[in-house]
């Protein structure tokens, strides 16, 4: 088959796939009636969210993203990167066209779709799944700008238009590629903070930004710089604790090595950011309640922090004990790396079961004022247990390339046990503290 005919398959393929409009069909399946004739028209996510609540909107979303995947999915069957590559139009980035003119025709089902009279959604959830196969950390980003827009406007389609208009501009028209991607999320933190700073100096808020409140006063900043300091060493920390593993790395098993533990940090920055955006939106609810001394809720809002952190952590950690090597082929396709890095990976995240206790116990530190508790988990965590097990275990195994990976789930088990155990005492002798306050 030529190349045309293979471009017609794919471009047939996808439009029909596209054409499966999971907003119409689930709600005529679930609720007897067109999401189309309610609200906005629309068969997006938007509207099934508005008339038929989260649970449908998500598997809304979801089919709408799957239709995409599947698409490009079948067209990397059809058609190889070197087939195109021998046309000098298509010489450079195969790959991208054959997702994107896959996507493409997908996007266009779903707005244009052949089994529902040609009326569809706006195609926002196919294109983010579209964008996703072709390059997933441009598609977090502009995901994040996205919600920020959202956030900021309440208007779900100027957060659509944003993201239409920043993807092709940074990576056709720029040809930036993941340097792009990080400058739209500079563009769009800018946007954000710019709308938001107008916003609280404008009328439409009861809180406003006055010269007069702008000096630091040591009774209100120093409490609230405390309770960052931990959050803060976790960070700082990272850049000493790259530089020791690499090192020791560099020592041992070499530049391979090296380039695995950027590919390990990766997949650890992976599993932490979710963890620490669940534990953060859990802060205010646990301070709240704390404040207004309801031991209830803050025992309620802990175990239900706990649980969560600690079901999310140990199915990554299954998830990686079982296919690292797709984590790993995530970062890279140099075939004697991600044979290098499969077992690493599994070692390096041993511990990862356990570490969502960590994070719970620790942000509920700073959700209650403990801010010093918090630091003494952080300095443990990284400078009293890491750092030095970074250069204790390679003379403690026979093989002193994986003794250093295995100073990660060690210090991580280790710290895990600690912080146990202080969260336990301190915690109790916090709620007993305010018990003691009502009575």
């Amino acid at each position: 088959m030529t190349v045309a005919l293979k471009l017609i398959l794919i471009a047939v393929i996808s439009y029909l796939l596209g054409s499966l409009n999971f907003g119409v069909l689930l709600s005529r399946k679930f609720e007897n009636e067109d999401v189309r004739s309610k609200g906005s028209g629309n068969a997006g996510t938007t509207n099934m969210l508005r008339n038929y609540g989260k649970g449908m909107a998500v598997l809304t979303i979801v089919g709408d993203m799957a239709k995409v995947m599947v698409a490009i999915l079948i067209a990397k069957l059809i058609i190889s990167e070197g087939e195109l590559s021998t046309y000098s139009i298509f010489a450079d980035n195969t790959n991208i066209i054959i997702k994107s003119f896959a996507g493409l025709f997908a996007v266009l089902g779903h707005i244009f779709p052949c089994y529902f009279n040609f009326k569809g959604g706006k195609g926002v959830a196919t294109s983010g799944g579209m964008v996703f196969m072709i390059d997933w950390r441009i598609a977090l980003i502009l995901l994040t700008m996205f919600i920020l827009v959202v956030l900021i406007t309440k208007y779900v389609s100027l957060g659509s238009l944003v993201m239409a208009f920043f993807y092709p501009v940074f990576i056709f028209a720029f040809h930036m590629g993941v340097k792009g991607a990080a400058l739209a999320t500079v563009i769009s933190q800018a946007i954000s903070t710019i709308w938001v700073v107008s916003f609280l100096c404008g009328k439409k808020t009861h809180l406003h930004l006055r010269k007069k409140y702008m000096r630091l006063e040591p009774k209100v900043f120093v409490p609230c710089v405390t309770l960052g300091l931990a959050a803060f060493i976790m960070q700082a920390s990272e850049s000493i604790v790259t530089v020791c593993f690499n090192s020791s790395l560099l020592r041992y098993g070499g530049d391979i090595a090296v380039g695995a533990m950027t590919i390990l940090t990766s997949v650890m920055q992976f599993a932490m950011l979710p963890l620490q955006g669940i534990a953060q939106g859990a802060q205010p609810i646990s301070s709240y309640n704390y404040g207004a001394k309801n031991t209830n809720r803050v025992k309620k809002t802990f175990r239900l922090l706990l649980m969560t952190c600690l079901s999310y952590s140990a199915l990554l950690w299954a998830a990686v004990q079982l296919i690292p090597r797709v984590f790993v082929s995530i970062f890279t396709a140099d075939a004697s790396l991600i044979n290098f890095t499969a077992p690493m990976l599994r070692i390096y995240l041993g511990g990862l079961f356990l570490f969502g206790i960590q994070i719970a116990c620790q942000m509920t530190f700073t959700s209650l004022g403990k801010a010093v508790n918090s630091i003494v988990v952080a300095v443990v965590r990284k400078f009293v247990l890491l750092l030095p097990l970074i250069y204790i275990m390679p003379h403690v195994v026979s093989n002193p390339t994986t003794g250093v990976y295995m100073a990660e789930p060690i210090a991580d088990i280790i710290a895990v046990l600690f912080t146990s155990v202080l969260f336990s005492f301190q915690f109790k002798k916090a709620l007993a503290e305010i018990q003691n306050e009502n009575n």
